[in-house]
């Protein structure tokens, strides 16, 4: 029996995937946990144009990430900080850091798109990479100076 999977499950095949199950499986398993919907025609016309929705809507974001990531590469962000010494700085400049200044010049960024491993904890000139979409990402040039 073939059917569309509603829901990822762990054997069978990712969302919206069409998977062929054996029917009592789908029948004691699938439908009453509403993980799975029966493979009919009706159905499949609407798995396809909720797939071309979603590409569409997809296509779209991708568009937008890549205008922003055109915007984001241009800039030159600074942030100045108190430091110890010559070049190490107090604490250290995280995300939510950097999303603050981004929004201080018109960006809205979410402090989860910064893509920081450590927190910057000294001066000097750094390249930020910031996942705007899965397939795009923009690399933002960061100057931390002396206060």
């Amino acid at each position: 029996m073939e059917v569309i999977l509603k829901k990822d499950v762990e054997t069978i095949g990712k969302a919206g995937a069409v998977a062929k199950v054996k029917e009592g499986f789908a029948r004691n398993f699938l439908f009453p946990r509403n993980l799975a919907v029966p493979a009919t025609g009706e159905a499949l016309k609407k798995l396809e144009h909720e797939a071309s929705l979603k590409s569409a809507q997809d296509a779209k974001a991708r568009d937008e990430a890549i205008g922003m990531q055109q915007r984001l590469s241009s800039l030159t962000l600074t942030i100045s900080a108190l430091t110890q010494g010559e070049e190490r700085l107090y604490g250290g400049i995280n995300a939510s850091d950097i999303s603050s200044a981004l929004k201080d010049e018109g960006f809205s960024m979410d402090k989860n798109l910064i893509d920081l491993v450590e927190p910057i904890r000294s001066l000097g000139v750094y390249e930020i990479p910031i996942k705007l979409h899965p397939e795009v990402t923009a690399k933002l040039k960061l100057w931390v100076v002396k206060k």
